[in-house]
C-alpha cells in the first residue's frame, strides 16, 4: 500500500488558516485533519478534540517528557503541538493527512519529514492581516503589535516552503490547495517503483 501524503498548512496569527482547514475538509472529506494539543484558552465556539486538543502547561510538558508531540513550540506564551502517533498511522494506513500549525512547528516538523509537503498561507496585506486579527475581539493592542511583529518575521521563512497560497478569497484559496495535493499525487517520482513492479511482472510472464 502506498503512504499517505503529509501535506503542513502555516502562516502567521490570523491569516485564516483555521478557516481555510474548516472549508477545506468539505470539499476533501478523504483528507484527514491532525489535531494539535494547545495550552491557550479556547475563543467562543471551539470545542475540545475538534479544534484543538486543550491541554494545561502541566499536561503539555508530560506530552513533551514522553516524546508523544511530532513537534511543539512556545508563541506568545503558549505551547501548541502535534501529536505524533496519530500523524504516523494515518500516512501508514495511505490516507493523506493536513497539519494546521504555527510556523516555528512547521519547520520542526521538516527537519523530521523532509518529503512532507509544506503551504505557506499568505495575506493579501499587512494591512487585510491586522483587521483580521483586530475583528476577533480578543486581543489587547500591544498583543496585536505583538503578531504583527511575528508575522513580519514569519513570512521572511517563505523561502522553507514548497508553495505559496494567498488568502484574498476563501474559496479560492481552497481550490489552489486542493490542485497543490492532486499535483503532489502525480508526480513522477511517486511512481517509479510501481513502474519498476509492473517491469518485473512483465518479464516474468
Amino acid at each position: 500500500m502506498r503512504k499517505g501524503l503529509l501535506f503542513v498548512l502555516s502562516g502567521p496569527s490570523g491569516v485564516g488558516k483555521g478557516t481555510v482547514c474548516s472549508v477545506l475538509r468539505q470539499k476533501m472529506p478523504e483528507l484527514v485533519y491532525s489535531v494539535s494539543a494547545t495550552t491557550r484558552l479556547p475563543r467562543q465556539g471551539e470545542l475540545d478534540g475538534v479544534n484543538y486538543f486543550f491541554k494545561t502547561k502541566e499536561q503539555f510538558k508530560d506530552m513533551i517528557a514522553r516524546d508523544a508531540l511530532l513537534e511543539y513550540a512556545e508563541y506568545v506564551g503558549n505551547y501548541y503541538g502535534t501529536p505524533r502517533d496519530f500523524v504516523e498511522r494515518t500516512l501508514e494506513s495511505g490516507k493523506d493527512i493536513i497539519l494546521e500549525i504555527e510556523v516555528q512547528g512547521a519547520l520542526k516538523v521538516k527537519e523530521k519529514f523532509a518529503e512532507g509537503i509544506f503551504i505557506f498561507l499568505l495575506p493579501p496585506s499587512l494591512d487585510v492581516l491586522k483587521e483580521r486579527i483586530t475583528g476577533r475581539g480578543t486581543e489587547t493592542e500591544d498583543l496585536i503589535q505583538n503578531r504583527m511583529n511575528v508575522a513580519v518575521e514569519e513570512m521572511n521563512l517563505l523561502q522553507h516552503y514548497d508553495y505559496a497560497v494567498v488568502n484574498d478569497d476563501l474559496d479560492a484559496a481552497c481550490h489552489r490547495i486542493e490542485s497543490i495535493v492532486t499535483a503532489e499525487h502525480c508526480k513522477r517520482s511517486r511512481y517509479v517503483n510501481e513502474i519498476n513492479r509492473m517491469q518485473t511482472a512483465s518479464e516474468k510472464a
